[in-house]
């Protein structure tokens, strides 16, 4: 545990000590694109923070070669390069992609290749674990396919999800969190070095996660970009391509007794790992709502709206931090009550407690619908918005105010909001793009 850690310490600090740089690269690069009509953020904002966590990605893999347990990964297996080989290419076609904005259909290509290569090199499914049926061997073509298919999935529903500050960094490292103690478990406890890839795959995607989120978080003074949420989207599912396709439930039966019985102890995370629905539930319910929602209307499955789970949370009346904080709610809730539910299946607490926290949830959301009022003796105790009389009526009127005074555009050289600015001659608002455009 401790040579993990300290992977994801260091995949943490190199990243987030690169950020920076990286920001100030992407200026005098000019990858700042213009306000879209989806886009929520102000101001024009640098991308490309895809290329620090890259770099994370090589360290926490070069530190790990050189550790003493974890060296036996990269002697044992060729999954590590295979995973290097791969984010490479995807993550050079998300750097094009935020410079120069490539084609749908060429990324998909590239996407698509870049799981190949991963295959190529023995990343991918061998058999799958079916409950009732037991151990189920792949052919080759079927292995291959359903590697590509989990790779683009899990690409596309980490890069549709990426639409807020902090939004998918954050998802995918709860994700990561909960499949680390997963495969750590399959790891120590039942002694099988094959899940040894996928555990150190999920720690340092947590690291990169981590050490990109200081830099992202509302309001986000840089954006990953297709680099970066193309890249920890092929990281995750690598990791889950790993433990899925590679780990034989034969293993267990001197733990299990029998393979059926092996089998079911751990179908709760292996299926939803395959599809994946668990994981990464909520970017996988956004991504396919977006294609049914985009093919109904006739458009291609790729052109981008404002119809994504995150642009509904803040119709609704949400702020951008509370949106973000409910998608982590959701997120947590589904990928550690899956980790608990595959631990102790029979327990009835572990599905009361996540029937309570679903209610929780469902209250969060409808939050905005009403406006509690606190008892006057209370008042002191809540933000203004909660108070009655005039206190709560206070700041709409010196908001009102302040909106109706004009403000002079930021000009080139003057830091504003985000500080994306720095050499940018648009004003802080974009002709035809105010300040309600959505991201």
């Amino acid at each position: 545990m401790r040579e993990y850690l300290l992977t994801l310490c260091v995949t943490a600090a190199v990243t987030y000590l690169l950020t920076g740089p990286v920001r100030k690269f992407a200026i005098v690069a000019g990858a700042m694109p213009e306000i879209r009509a989806r886009d929520v953020h102000r101001e024009p904002t640098p991308r490309l923070g895809g290329i620090a966590m890259f770099f994370g990605l090589c360290a926490g893999l070069l530190v790990a070669d050189h550790l003493t347990n974890l060296s036996e990964v990269f002697q044992n297996s060729n999954e590590p390069r295979a995973l290097l080989s791969g984010a490479a290419l995807i993550w050079l076609i998300g750097v094009l992609d935020d410079k120069f904005e490539i084609d749908a259909l060429i990324k998909l290509g590239g996407q698509m290749i870049a799981a190949g290569v991963m295959v190529m090199q023995g990343l991918t499914i061998l058999w799958l674990p079916i409950p009732g049926v037991g151990n189920v061997a792949l052919t080759q073509w079927q292995g291959t396919l359903l590697t590509v298919a989990l790779v683009v999935i899990t690409i596309n529903a980490v890069n549709f999800v990426d639409g807020l500050d902090g939004l998918a960094s954050g998802m995918v490292c709860i994700a990561a969190a909960a499949f680390f103690l997963y495969a750590y478990r399959i790891w120590y406890s039942y002694g099988i070095e094959a899940a040894a890839p996928a555990t150190l795959f999920s720690a340092i995607l947590m690291g990169m996660c981590l050490g990109f989120l200081p830099h992202n978080m509302h309001p986000a003074r840089i954006f990953m970009g297709d680099s970066g949420s193309m890249l920890i989207g092929l990281v995750l599912a690598a990791g889950a391509i790993s433990i899925t396709g590679q780990v034989d439930p034969d293993a267990l039966q001197l733990f299990l007794k029998s393979e059926k019985a092996a089998v079911h102890s751990t179908v709760p995370v292996y299926i939803p790992l395959l599809l994946p629905l668990t994981i990464i539930a909520v970017p996988a319910a956004d991504l396919v709502l977006a294609i049914v929602r985009r093919t109904w209307r006739g458009q291609s499955p790729f052109a981008a709206d404002r119809g994504h789970l995150h642009h509904r949370l803040l119709e609704i009346g949400h702020s951008h931090s509370r949106a973000v904080l409910i998608m982590y709610f959701w997120s947590a809730l589904i990928a550690f009550g899956a980790l608990s539910y595959s631990v102790n299946s029979a327990s009835m607490w572990i599905v009361l407690g996540i029937v309570f926290l679903s209610a929780i949830g469902l209250v969060l959301l409808l939050l905005p619908r009403f406006t509690p009022r606190a008892p006057r003796w209370a008042e002191f105790l809540v933000p203004p918005r909660y108070r009655r009389g005039r206190a709560a009526v206070e700041p709409v009127a010196v908001l009102a105010e302040e909106d109706r005074d004009p403000r002079p555009p930021v000009i080139a050289g003057v830091s504003g909001v985000n500080g994306a600015t720095a050499v940018s001659h648009h004003s802080r608002f974009l002709d035809g793009h105010k300040a309600e455009s959505s991201r």
